[in-house]
């Protein structure tokens, strides 16, 4: 398990936070639920190597993403579909959309591994937006574990207002029993994995760690270093910032 140094930053860094990486860390090398710990870590790689596309920025500079024809600067390891699909999560992920959504599950990727390459980018760019905050080098990435994924899709998991299936609260149960931890609060951004129940699990070890646990974000007493009112305020300047979806 790699052992993060953040000495190199200056300030002191939780334990909690350190044991939230390394988790991260062994979680994306090691074989998933539909994709080898080869093709995740091929994912990963991709996603870093997507910030310096060039028709990335030609598409970010455009009125819309569509406008711009031409191919990705890759790394070469994985199909056009799924890089295309690494770069748009990665670069220009406020303007994704359900006709875009149906385009690439229509083209032949499955939703399930959808789901899942949605985790690996979005969990990397948490760690590696943490090391850019700290003032450090993002990590190099760790080779892969063998072994074959799981392909363990969840009985409980139905269609409803979200692009994929997700699991209620109240179907929770059976494998999924601990998926949120048997809090009656779950926002929706920790159900939006949950197709991946694994990944959805990886999300809130995240959480935990770096914002809150799922069953403290309902709680607007919660305080860490800051309080809830200052914890959100830099969350939803964040956001902003990243466009984010919500």
């Amino acid at each position: 398990m790699k052992d993060f140094d953040y000495s190199p930053a200056g300030v002191a860094i939780r334990e909690d936070l350190r044991e939230a990486h390394r988790f991260l860390w062994e979680h994306l090398r090691a074989p998933g639920t539909w994709w080898t710990g080869a093709e995740r870590l091929a994912i990963a790689a991709e996603s870093r190597h997507a910030a310096g596309c060039a028709l990335c920025r030609e598409r970010k500079a455009a009125l819309s993403p569509n406008a711009v024809a031409g191919s990705h600067d890759t790394l070469g390891a994985l199909p056009p579909d799924v890089v295309d699909v690494i770069h748009r999560l990665r670069n220009d992920s406020g303007r994704l959309s359900k006709a875009w959504f149906d385009r690439v599950i229509g083209g032949g990727l499955d939703e399930t591994k959808y789901v899942e390459l949605v985790a690996v980018v979005a969990l990397l760019a948490g760690l590696d937006y943490f090391a850019r905050a700290v003032g450090i080098a993002p990590p190099p990435l760790p080779h892969p574990l063998p072994g074959e994924p799981s392909r363990h899709r969840p009985a409980s998991a139905k269609p409803g207002d979200a692009w994929v299936p997700l699991v209620a609260v109240e179907d929770a149960q059976g494998p999924e029993a601990d998926l949120y931890g048997g809090s009656p609060f779950v926002p929706n951004i920790m159900r939006a994995l949950s197709l991946v129940p694994d990944e959805a699990r990886a999300l809130q070890s995240s959480s935990s760690a770096n914002y809150l646990a799922v069953a403290e974000i309902g709680d607007p007493t919660v305080r860490r270093s800051l309080d809830r009112m200052q914890m959100e305020l830099v969350a939803a300047r964040v956001s902003a910032m990243n466009e984010c979806f919500y």
